[in-house]
């Protein structure tokens, strides 16, 4: 029944004027509404609310990532705009932070302000 109905996506911010900046201009994604419970946000068509809490353990697992078309190139831009890829130890990661999954995907984890782990991945094509 709800594979038909539109996802809505959540996180958390401790600080939506500096989420605000991140998410709208490093990401890329447009703000549709900043209210007193969250930051309402476009992500390709998902809704995306980042509620608005005092305090926050950001989880060591990834809690939002993208699919992209071009990863490379979704990197370059993305250190241009001061991100950095996380590394971890153990991971076979490249010079740029990025793992390739037994899958073939290839991907890169990074931080929000908050310290949220997100993530991007290109998927091997067949």
């Amino acid at each position: 029944m709800l594979d038909r109905e539109r996802l809505v996506a959540f996180g958390a911010t401790v600080d939506a004027a500096r989420a605000a900046r991140f998410y709208g201009d490093v990401l890329g994604l447009r703000v549709r509404s900043d209210d007193a419970f969250a930051l309402v946000l476009d992500a390709n068509g998902t809704e995306l609310r980042l509620q608005k809490v005092e305090a926050l353990t950001p989880q060591r697992f990834t809690v939002l990532g993208w699919q992209v078309r071009d990863l490379d190139a979704t990197l370059a831009t993305l250190t241009a705009r001061g991100v950095s890829a996380e590394r971890y130890a153990g991971l076979d990661q490249d010079d740029r932070g990025v793992w390739r999954a037994p899958s073939g995907a290839r991907i890169a984890w990074f931080t929000d302000p908050d310290g949220n782990l997100l993530s991007v991945a290109q998927y091997a094509t067949a």
